[in-house]
């Protein structure tokens, strides 16, 4: 009898071991570390848009970098002194000191004649870094901006290298600069959409918005002043245009970089080759108009708004909310498309309401337009030892 009662226990203490090294190992029941799922991406729908008589154009969401519509928006093309946007964006990049004065060279001063719009700068004059800019931007200087290729790359080959490595910085695929002002090359070229993201990201410099807006400006040298005007027209005639640069050549036609702003919605765009000059800016007010009209800036993930469901570690029938933190603001319009990118994080033993357990990101044709955080809509408490003894039981006879 004692011997029985002795086996009996033995079985009943090995059991219980085994019961109590399962509750030490962790882990089985719940997925990878980090999981990202995404919703199945939406055909793409190719937006008409306004009738343009251009050989391009295009038409960005400035806020988001949304591409919204076009026509033929990454052909490659010549495209004119649109390139002294990039010009621009270089020199912001690298930091210059707008107030460092800089004496403009004989190459520079090559290019002031009949043949390319320039300011009339002098070998030999000194102007400021912000004055150059503000010449190679509002009335098109093509010596200015070899003026300032020099000041900022050394040469002005060097410095159409740094033009290049920003494109593919920025993931352009359709442009290749071979001048610092964008004249006729056999292989200089940019697309429509392109320049739209290249205007869209000196936009983020507010030396750049405040300078392609401006109607006429003063350029100061150290022996005198000249008065300049810009070559938008756009800014004369529609109220809403904040900028941002015109460009015309031979082989590129008539092309215009166009923005405009109201009431927090703000777009860009892009006219290549227009039928004539002035049509330029009648195609780029269609445009800004088309979108103002059609588009809204609305919440494409909205706070509060449920993304994916977690199951609490050890409770087979019991699942948490991961809801966003807070509203993502994007474009909603005609042919607006809007993915959602979830990641979540392996659930802890326990949480409070509010936790961050993740992330939502919401993408627009492919671009991310924000994010934010996923947290738990309401909170859990740890499992208790025996709920946890039971949950893998369950799981062995599983």
């Amino acid at each position: 009898m004692r011997n029985s009662v002795f086996c009996v226990s033995k079985v009943t203490l090995t059991v219980f071991t085994l019961l109590f090294a399962l509750v030490l190992i962790g882990g089985g029941f719940v997925a990878a570390s980090a999981q990202e799922t995404e919703t199945e991406q939406p055909p793409e729908t190719e937006v008409q848009g306004p009738e343009i008589e251009a050989e391009a154009w295009a038409l960005l969401d400035a806020n988001s970098g949304a591409y919204l519509a076009g026509n033929n928006p990454d052909e490659q093309l010549p495209v004119a002194s649109t390139v002294k946007v990039m010009a621009a964006l270089v020199a912001l990049e690298e930091g210059v000191d707008l107030e460092r004065e800089v004496a403009i060279s004989r190459n520079a001063e090559e290019f002031v004649g009949l043949t390319y719009s320039n300011v009339g700068l002098i070998a030999g004059e000194r102007v400021s870094m912000r004055d150059l800019l503000v010449a190679t931007l509002v009335p098109s200087g093509t010596e200015a901006v070899y003026a300032l290729a020099e000041a900022v790359g050394g040469t002005a080959d060097r410095f159409v290298e740094m033009m290049n490595e920003q494109a593919a910085e920025i993931g352009l695929e359709n442009t290749n600069f071979e001048t610092p002002a964008g004249l006729d090359t056999p292989d200089g070229y940019s697309s429509a959409r392109d320049l739209a993201i290249i205007a869209r990201a000196a936009m983020e410099y507010p030396e750049f918005t405040e300078m392609v807006a401006m109607q006429q400006a003063t350029i100061n040298t150290n022996t005198r002043e000249i008065e300049v005007f810009t070559t938008n027209n756009l800014l004369y005639t529609y109220p809403e245009a904040t900028g941002i640069k015109t460009g015309t050549s031979p082989e590129a036609g008539p092309c215009l970089i166009a923005s405009a702003e109201d009431g927090g919605e703000s777009y860009v765009a892009v006219i290549l080759n227009a039928q004539e000059d002035q049509y330029r800016f009648e195609a780029a007010q269609t445009l800004l108009g088309y979108a103002f009209a059609n588009y809204d800036q609305e919440p494409v993930v909205r706070e509060d708004e449920a993304f994916e469901q977690l199951q609490v570690p050890f409770r087979r029938d019991e699942t948490v909310d991961l809801v966003a933190a807070q509203n993502v603001v994007g474009p909603q319009g005609p042919g607006i498309e809007v993915e959602h990118r979830v990641e979540t994080r392996e659930p802890p033993p326990e949480a409070e309401a509010g936790q961050e357990l993740g992330e939502v990101e919401a993408l627009i044709d492919g671009q991310s337009v924000g994010s934010s955080p996923l947290v738990t809509a309401s909170g859990y408490e740890e499992a208790s030892f025996w709920t946890k003894t039971w949950f893998r039981i369950r799981s062995l006879f599983d």
